[in-house]
């Protein structure tokens, strides 16, 4: 009755779930919110974009622990909106802790800013222990009058 219940609500209101009877927006799920996320299996992406700038507003390391990815891409180079948190690169390193099994993982900063600088210079060790390597820009992309640093990525 309940799976028929979940099916229901997920067709008639897409965008909507039933948590623990209740129901939620998946988008307003974080685990910031106070609802309680879900617990399941994690889930393996080649690529994923760390959210919202690298910000600390929604990242935390049970992102890291749920979504594991061969290569995250660590945006933002705000330092007045904490953009890249230094927060959340540290709970890069405590989720991968917790996953069990060395994969390689490569983060692709796209801007070099002094928090990645300085996170990547304090937590060198822990990165190969933990088997990740940071990516250097060395490469560059104009596009209308505009140059910003840039990673070719191939699979």
């Amino acid at each position: 009755h309940a799976e028929d219940e979940l099916s229901r609500s997920s067709h008639s209101n897409p965008g909507k779930s039933i948590v623990n009877g209740v129901k939620t927006n998946p988008a307003s799920n974080s685990p910031k919110s106070g609802l309680p996320t879900p617990m399941g299996p994690p889930v393996y992406v080649d690529l994923a974009y760390i959210p919202n700038h690298c910000s600390g507003k929604n990242t935390d390391p049970e992102f890291f622990k749920r979504v594991r990815a061969s290569y995250y891409v660590v945006s933002g180079n705000d330092a007045a909106n904490g953009e890249p948190s230094r927060a959340v690169l540290d709970a890069l390193l405590e989720g991968k802790s917790q996953w069990g099994e060395n994969l390689q993982v490569t983060l692709i900063p796209t801007h070099d800013t002094e928090v990645t600088r300085e996170w990547y210079q304090q937590t060198h060790e822990k990165q190969q222990e933990l088997n990740i390597m940071v990516l250097a820009s060395s490469s560059t992309v104009v596009m209308q009058d505009e140059s910003f640093p840039a990673c070719k990525i191939e699979f």
